[in-house]
């Protein structure tokens, strides 16, 4: 298992963008809208912002059922959105000791 320090960024990115893409498909897409208060006018201008990227990775992290159908459906391991999340502004862990 590669933990988030051994993915790539640009791989992170590329992870957020599929699941952007998937919840499009899946017509998730307004509810993730609402959730993050972005336009949907917006979203292709916001699509490069890796803050933005967190925000969906956060939206499809909510649900484990969300995340292991997203997985199916891109062909990657149920950890990747994590892993991903773990590489995008906000997903440091911290550790408190």
């Amino acid at each position: 298992m590669i933990g988030a320090g051994g993915m790539r960024q640009e791989t992170a990115e590329t992870i957020a963008l599929q699941a952007l893409g998937w919840l499009a498909e899946e017509e998730l897409l307004g509810a993730f809208l609402g959730a993050s208060g972005a336009a949907l006018q917006d979203v292709p201008a916001r699509a490069q912002e890796p803050e933005f990227l967190a925000a969906v990775l956060d939206f499809l992290l909510m649900e484990e059922a969300r995340v292991r159908r997203f997985c199916a459906a891109r062909g990657l391991a149920c950890e990747a959105p994590m892993q991903a999340r773990g590489r995008l502004p906000g997903g440091e862990q911290v550790n408190w000791t």
